[in-house]
């Protein structure tokens, strides 16, 4: 870029920062109305205007800078988590990014109906200026892609921690003993989640005894094992036995074929005969049906 051209822009983001202080209270007071901010700020039409004007302010800091495209512009700061949150808030009610993106070039289209209002020629500085504001609020909009995306990866971290808790529930069964019905695939994150939970209820409980049911886990292979292993020690850390369930044919075989030693965990063929030994070790007797005790 030549330094006349260069001076050009400069001049024009000096001019179109100081029209954003100039009428910062009138683009505030129309942006209040726009549906990126009603969203939010549903209940007081005056939290919006003190929001929008938050925005604009960052915009007039951004374009005194002459830097209209440099999304890490000191000035978006204040505006990031303003428009973060308004962004956000729009995705969670179903908006994709696309419609959130255009719902953003609307506060350009009312922002320069302003700037024309005082700028009514069509001169060569009409137009930089206008073109200014246009790179400008560009830059707003990829600004508040970056921070929604950020977002939307923060919460799918957090969902998929809730489903990986909510999948691996604690059951109290009697008082002392407690189990964990494991479903599906045991991966490193989800035995994490096991681990802690698992830790957490038999300081909660008090618990002797801690059943690892794994009736719903379709495959066992080394990785899987080295968990299984590594939550059954824990436990005994904690002074809890623990015993492993529900080990199906298909997962015995590919046990001792994988030649994984498993002599130091205690193991039952199902949750109800795990039940049955944590009571029997305790001296509590079990009437089955036909009337035979079980200890």
């Amino acid at each position: 870029m030549q330094v006349s051209e260069q001076a050009a822009v400069e001049w024009a983001a000096r001019e179109l920062a100081a029209f954003l202080e100039r009428r910062r209270e009138q683009i505030a007071q129309r942006w209040a109305d726009a549906p990126l901010f009603r969203t939010v700020f549903t209940v007081s039409r005056d939290e919006a205007v003190e929001a929008c004007k938050t925005v604009v302010d960052a915009l007039a800091d951004v374009a005194s800078t002459g830097r209209l495209e440099n999304l890490a512009a000191p000035g978006f700061d204040s505006a990031r988590e303003q428009m973060g949150r308004m962004a956000a808030s729009r995705a969670r009610s179903g908006y994709s990014p696309a419609q959130i993106a255009e719902e953003t070039a609307g506060l350009r289209v009312t922002t320069a109906e302003l700037l024309r209002g005082e700028v009514r020629d069509s001169s060569d500085e009409a137009q930089e200026i206008l073109l200014a504001l246009t790179v400008l609020m560009g830059t707003l909009s990829l600004v508040i892609m970056e921070t929604t995306v950020s977002a939307g990866e923060e919460l799918i971290a957090r969902q998929r921690q809730q489903l990986l808790e909510v999948a691996t529930p604690v059951i109290n069964l009697w008082e002392g003993i407690i189990a964990v019905p494991l479903i599906g695939t045991l991966d490193s994150a989800r035995s994490q989640v096991v681990v802690e939970s698992l830790l957490e209820a038999i300081v909660d409980q008090r618990a002797r005894y801690a059943i690892l049911d794994i009736t719903g886990v379709p495959t066992v292979d080394s990785l899987v094992a080295q968990h299984l292993m590594k939550t059954v020690a824990a436990a005994r850390l904690m002074g809890a036995e623990c015993i492993v369930s529900g080990i199906r044919p298909a997962i015995a075989q590919t046990i001792v074929q994988l030649g994984i030693d498993l002599s130091s965990v205690l193991t039952r063929s199902s949750l109800a005969d795990a039940l049955a030994y944590a009571l029997s070790d305790q001296g509590i007797e079990i009437p089955r049906a036909g009337g035979v005790t079980s200890r």
